[in-house]
């Protein structure tokens, strides 16, 4: 039970601290609606997965123990933040914004923006990992592991799916969208700077 209970204090916090994640969402939310922020939000769920296979694998701990192979995750990762976050600050609201529900990213790039976003993101790596390696105990059977993973996964899914509702609200987006050019200079510096400081902190 202390297991338990200590596996969902670290995700829930892990979860709820505000950072590239949050961002992609709400960016999405506010941006295209409700069912993108929705999809980027099960994208990043999907990515939480991908952390929690490989970490079961093995996989997980060859990376935190590299520093090579960790310095590549997090140049790659840092990069696209980078990347995106310089989009977001260029683009110009009044192409993009339809209040009619309409958007221009397809369901599919909807969840590929939430799943490379979290995907990509070593913290993540390393919340998982550590999860696993610190609080996990190598006894504890592979089911509940998994079920610990589906944990992490749902939890994700719920939390930035609550982010996408309350940021794609009518009242809230058209707020949001008035001052849509500020805030896509806000959240794409945030973005960026997400990457830039990835990049610049130490691998371990």
């Amino acid at each position: 039970m202390t297991e338990l209970l200590a596996v969902a204090l670290i995700t829930v916090l892990a979860v709820i601290a505000p950072g590239a994640d949050f961002a992609m969402i709400v960016r999405n939310s506010y941006l295209y609606g409700r069912r993108t922020g929705l999809l980027a939000a099960a994208g990043v769920a999907a990515g939480v997965l991908v952390h929690v296979t490989y970490t079961m694998l093995g996989v997980g701990l060859l990376i935190a123990s590299s520093t090579f192979l960790f310095t590549v995750i997090k140049l790659i990762g840092a990069a696209y933040l980078v990347y995106i976050g310089v989009r977001t600050f260029r683009t110009r609201g009044e192409v993009e914004v339809d209040l009619t529900g309409k958007t221009e990213l397809t369901p599919l790039a909807a969840l590929r923006a939430g799943f490379l976003t979290n995907v990509l993101n070593p913290k993540t790596t390393l919340f998982v990992v550590s999860t696993f390696s610190q609080v996990v105990s190598p006894g504890t059977p592979v089911g509940q592991q998994a079920g610990y993973g589906l944990f992490m996964s749902v939890a994700h899914l719920l939390w930035f799916g609550v982010v996408a509702v309350f940021f794609s609200h009518d009242r809230m987006r058209t707020l949001m969208l008035r001052g849509q050019k500020v805030l896509n200079k806000v959240i794409g510096s945030v973005l960026a700077g997400l990457g830039v400081s990835l990049a610049l902190a130490p691998s371990h």
